[in-house]
């Protein structure tokens, strides 16, 4: 579906590995049928001897054809029109699935939910504040943050896109679909290549390497298939280290290839192995290895741990010279706990993975008596996980490290669940807990709790929901985003390696400024010198000192009808995107 919009149709050929999508803001050229051919056929053809199972003898390919798409004459392009090329010029079986409804239908995801709310509650508050004077605007989320967008500047632009259409000027009907549309066309268009192309753009020649540090979760395939091929694609060599600090000093060090990393977005958990050690213990080795493979930019995917390891490699710089080169880190990790972002890869998916089964759980309650849920998620001291499930859930409240409470607090909340249903006939309540919120308040004292002072109206079940939260595929908010992420961390990485070489070609840098985390904070990507994310960090608890999800639990416990304060940041945008 999406008629004259190509974001649907973009974002699912990004993360599903497309083998080809048409648009119509951006037409298949007059020869689309012998391209994508010869593309397919390329696919499909495995030479002796082969050089990738997966790169060379595919046996699927994808083909995502959006509703509206045309060629560059206008001539209208559908699947069925697809599906003959394909068989009459190659003999493939070929079947055609028109998604249609079925794509509007389904749960909303943990995201929309949380969306839904915010939006919600924004417009509230926009239309309390409004005069009659005040301009009709529409509420939108730019990067993390909720805005207010004038209506009828959006409406002329969607007007200025159809006539860029009907003028057949695609370049600029791309770009008014807004930079992060061009830029994801653009890197779609080279993540799917099947091969690196013969001329390499730009200089190249230099050598980056990538490695996990802490806990798998989804998203760190994704984002080491996009860094791999996006340096391939400049000319650069990239250095896959299995198993992190480890797998470096024991000489686990790889180059990897265009097709090394075909099928990895959709794959959950990390191909190249990930462990929590450090680097502080084997520094002069994690060095030697450094100038053995002469490695000129280095990229960390990981938590809390890896956020440690850039610090360690940092001041490292002094003692050993090797070390002086580029270096960024993504941050990766469920517990969303890593100072300079606001979102990490695999949080998504995790909060996704909780409110399905907050979903199930309560589904499982049908029918039956009243009853409340006692459920503990992972996190850490960090809350984020259990309060975004809560909000996306509709739970009545949720207990976590950095809003202390009380057994009076406790009371309280039994007390309203108890009134919520003796007289709003609500049947089923949900509370959940972070992992480490009270050392004493656990989830089984908090089970018992809520069993004895609630006997005569409720039951009540408790669930550790445990490693099931690191499972399943990457959701696809994640997928695009590691994607992206790494292309930010490739193009970073190039330009500092390109200002710090030296006359004989070495990469030689000892600031601070070159050795940062990439973020998401508020509306933009942000790279921040890990040494000046110090003073914002709880080191003992391992998290961020300031979080900007905590605004969010006034709302949710707003509409858990508790009695609770919500203040949205109120920012007004140009369609430029500035601030006024």
């Amino acid at each position: 579906m999406s008629s004259l919009k190509l974001y649907l149709a973009l974002t699912a050929s990004l993360a599903v590995e497309a083998d080809f999508v048409f648009l119509p803001e951006w037409p298949a050229e007059l020869d689309w049928t012998q391209t994508m051919c010869k593309k397919l056929r390329q696919a499909r053809h495995r030479p002796r001897p082969a050089i990738h199972e997966r790169e060379l003898g595919q046996r699927l390919n994808i083909i995502i054809v959006a509703e509206g798409a045309i060629d560059r004459d206008g001539n209208s392009v559908t699947a069925d029109k697809v599906k003959q090329v394909v068989v009459d010029n190659l003999g493939f079986d070929t079947r055609v699935t028109v998604l249609g409804h079925v794509q509007r239908g389904g749960s909303p995801s943990a995201f929309d939910r949380i969306l839904g709310c915010r939006m919600g509650a924004e417009a509230v508050l926009a239309l309390i504040e409004a005069t009659p004077d005040t301009e009709a605007s529409v509420i939108s989320l730019d990067g993390n943050q909720a805005v207010r967008v004038p209506l009828m500047a959006c409406v002329k632009k969607t007007q200025a896109v159809a006539k860029a259409m009907e003028d057949k000027n695609w370049q600029l009907a791309v770009e008014l679909r807004g930079r992060s549309f061009a830029r994801n066309l653009e890197t779609y268009k080279m993540l799917t290549r099947l091969k690196p192309p013969k001329e390499i753009k730009g200089k190249g020649g230099h050598t980056l390497a990538v490695m996990h540090v802490g806990a798998p979760c989804c998203g760190m395939n994704a984002a080491v298939r996009s860094f791999v091929r996006n340096g391939i694609y400049r000319g650069d060599t990239v250095l896959g280290i299995q198993d992190g600090i480890e797998g470096l000093v024991e000489n686990q060090v790889k180059e990897m290839g265009w097709g090394d990393v075909t099928g990895w977005v959709p794959q959950g958990g990390a191909f190249l192995g990930t462990k929590r050690t450090l680097p502080q213990k084997y520094m002069s080795q994690v060095a030697a290895r450094f100038k053995e493979h002469k490695i000129q930019a280095l990229l960390v995917i990981g938590g809390f741990e890896a956020y440690l390891t850039l610090l360690q490699l940092c001041d490292a710089r002094q003692q050993h010279p090797e070390l002086c080169v580029p270096m960024a880190c993504i941050p990766a990790t469920i517990s969303n706990n890593v100072p300079g972002t606001g979102f990490s890869l695999g949080c998504d998916t995790a909060v996704n993975e909780i409110t399905e089964i907050c979903d199930r759980i309560r589904q499982s309650a049908q029918g039956t008596k009243q009853r409340v849920f006692i459920i503990e998620t992972m996190g850490g001291y960090c809350g984020y996980l259990a309060t975004m499930a809560a909000l996306a859930g509709g739970a009545d409240n949720a207990y976590i490290f950095e809003e202390p409470f009380s057994i009076a607090d406790i009371r309280e909340d039994i007390y309203h669940l108890i009134q919520k249903m003796d007289e709003g006939g609500i049947k089923r309540g949900l509370v959940l807990r972070n992992e480490y919120a009270n050392p004493n308040y656990t989830t089984e004292f908090l089970h018992q709790v809520f069993t004895e002072e609630g006997k005569n109206t409720f039951s009540c079940r408790m669930n550790v929901l445990g490693h099931m939260q690191q499972g399943g595929s990457p959701s696809p908010f994640d997928r695009n985003m590691a994607t992206k992420m790494a292309a930010k961390c490739t193009d970073w990485l190039v330009r500092q390696m390109t200002e710090n070489t030296r006359e004989d070609g070495s990469v030689f840098t000892n600031q601070p400024e070159t050795v940062c985390m990439l973020g998401l904070r508020s509306r933009r990507y942000e790279f921040t010198p890990v040494h000046s994310l110090k003073p914002e960090t709880d080191w003992e608890h391992r998290i961020q000192k300031q979080q900007w999800w905590m605004k969010l639990r006034p709302l949710m416990r707003i509409l858990a009808k508790h009695t609770a304060t919500y203040e949205e940041e109120n920012v007004e945008v140009e369609l430029d995107g500035k601030a006024h």
